[in-house]
């Protein structure tokens, strides 16, 4: 494990933390191209900082590159510059030039964590396989009077076609006029008329 800390960066913590929070929990190596391409301007500290890590890493604990990871990096607020600007009527107003502290700790991974030679981690306990019930029938139809009473007589359901359901009116009779213009704007209550012009 190696720890490295960057004090008084002359940059907010509220802007640095934006790009902290990328690289959190990344092999080094993935960080190191993730903080090149930033456009941020606090990237630039913090790859130099992640540079010095790996370098720390490699030369005083003899760990290798491809398994190091940043397992924590976090950003405090240093102390803050107090300068003053002019206001109306004779006041003066605060700013504040805020600095930041930056500590960052690598880690190298341990057996478990590493990835076996060609794709996904193999897990110690095998995974349940979900099995799906369906009746020997096929797939379940939608349920309706029509098949119930088929179900209940024990006849097999008609392949292929679908049990529609029973409609508010007649289809041959006056019943569907008489519910369809019940659905139309002339009886509805009227809200808004508009103005004639």
């Amino acid at each position: 494990m190696t720890t490295v800390k960057l004090r008084h960066l002359r940059i907010s913590p509220r802007k640095v933390r934006l790009v902290v929070d990328l690289i959190r929990g990344l092999d080094a190596s993935k960080a190191v191209s993730q903080l090149k391409f930033l456009t941020k301007r606090s990237a630039g500290p913090v790859l130099k900082l992640l540079n010095s890590a790996t370098a720390n890493a490699l030369k005083n604990q003899g760990l290798t590159e491809e398994n190091l990871y940043i397992s924590d990096i976090k950003v405090d607020s240093g102390p803050s510059l107090k300068r003053w600007r002019a206001r109306a009527m004779g006041r003066a107003a605060a700013i504040l030039k805020r600095t930041s502290h930056i500590t960052l700790t690598l880690k190298e991974k341990d057996s478990s964590m590493v990835k076996p030679q060609g794709g996904k981690p193999q897990r110690s306990e095998p995974i349940q396989e979900k099995i799906s019930v369906q009746s020997e029938e096929g797939p379940k139809r939608p349920t309706s009077k029509v098949v119930e009473k088929i179900i209940a007589e024990n006849k097999p359901l008609p392949r292929g076609k679908s049990v529609a359901p029973k409609r508010p009116y007649q289809e041959d009779s006056q019943s569907k006029k008489k519910f369809f213009s019940r659905q139309t704007f002339g009886n509805a209550k009227k809200i808004f008329r508009r103005k004639s012009i």
